[in-house]
């Protein structure tokens, strides 16, 4: 228990650092590319920190055609959206609410329509995904890339986006401190180096995590939609912390919207094509969770409405849902 722990707050600290480096190239690469601070966020940020949670549930769906197996591929599927639209937004809210002065916490009426209609283009595709996985029918696994698309319409949008104001350099880059507009290369090599880092520090939080969940006693389904999540989107929650705690809460927003958009049609076309993606009582009643966090957020972003204190409480709609489970 003791290396566990020790092993758990190693990985934890390396994704931070690693993380540090990796939104500070990110941000270069996005500039070099002529990208808008919501498509780096979006994209490149999102892609990148995505990947993890996509991988756990490729692997859990690839290791066997047994039942239980496929359940956490599919709890893990379930859990990634589940933990971004609650935890995700409340790491936003908490971190503005504990770094921010009351003057710099509101948040920007464009950046609040942008991120209520990620909201809604996320709620309109989980809504299908949800339907299908509470009917069987022949023929379903032709329906995967349909999420595929899908995503490839919101990444095309994305990239039409731009900046109604002129944005600022990013701060220098980490392995070229000197340098004004550091060279691309030398951006990819620190971008690149970066996530690999996250991602096997990710890996090792995660085995981590679920020796932790096997030492309480939980359940493979239940690691997979509760411990499995936190621990495969911890790049995201790094992200937020770094990003807000810079005053670039459109960067921290809009990875978290990305990332979301990603956990709501690639990990769901991996279970189409692997599963016979039918949802059990415990995946549904996540599935509806879920679609209440991202209701409220579509509420409070799309009319404007949406405060530091107001993300910050949305995370009580996971507590709430961990504890029902836990007693269940």
């Amino acid at each position: 228990m003791l290396i566990t722990l020790l092993l758990f707050l190693l990985s934890a600290v390396t994704i931070y650092l690693a993380c540090e480096y990796f939104v500070n190239g990110i941000e270069w690469t996005g500039h070099h590319l002529k990208f808008s601070q919501s498509a780096t966020g979006s994209l490149l940020a999102a892609l990148g920190t995505a990947l993890p949670e996509c991988i756990v549930t490729l692997t859990a769906l690839l290791m066997g055609d047994a039942p239980a197996q496929q359940q956490i591929g599919i709890g893990a599927a379930l859990g990634g959206p589940l933990v971004l639209s609650t935890i995700g937004y409340a790491a936003v809210g908490l971190t503005l609410l504990l770094c921010m002065g009351p003057e710099h916490r509101a948040i920007d009426g464009e950046v609040q329509r942008e991120t209520g209609r990620d909201q809604a283009w996320f709620v309109a595709i989980f809504l299908v995904a949800v339907a299908l996985g509470m009917v069987a029918f022949t023929g379903k696994t032709w329906l995967a890339p349909l999420f595929v698309l899908v995503y490839l319409v919101y990444v095309r949008r994305e990239l039409k986006q731009s900046d109604s104001h002129e944005t600022p350099l990013p701060e220098p880059l980490k392995l070229d401190p000197k340098a004004e507009i550091p060279a691309l290369r030398k951006v990819l090599l620190q971008t690149l180096g970066a996530l690999v880092v996250v991602a096997l520090a990710a890996q090792l939080f995660v085995h981590q995590l679920e020796s932790m969940g096997e030492l309480l006693g939980l359940s493979p389904v239940l690691a997979a939609l509760l411990l499995s999540p936190v621990a495969t989107e911890m790049p995201e929650l790094m992200n937020v912390l770094i990003w807000v705690r810079q005053g670039k809460y459109r960067l921290a927003l809009a990875n978290i919207s990305g990332a979301m958009m990603i956990q709501g049609t690639i990990p769901k076309a991996f279970c189409l094509l692997f599963t016979p993606w039918l949802l059990d009582s415990t995946m549904l009643a996540s599935s509806l969770v879920t679609l209440l966090a991202v209701a409220l957020l579509w509420w409070g972003f799309s009319r404007e409405r949406m405060t530091a204190g107001r993300l910050a409480c949305v995370g009580v709609v996971y507590l709430g849902f961990c504890g029902w489970l836990m007693v269940s």
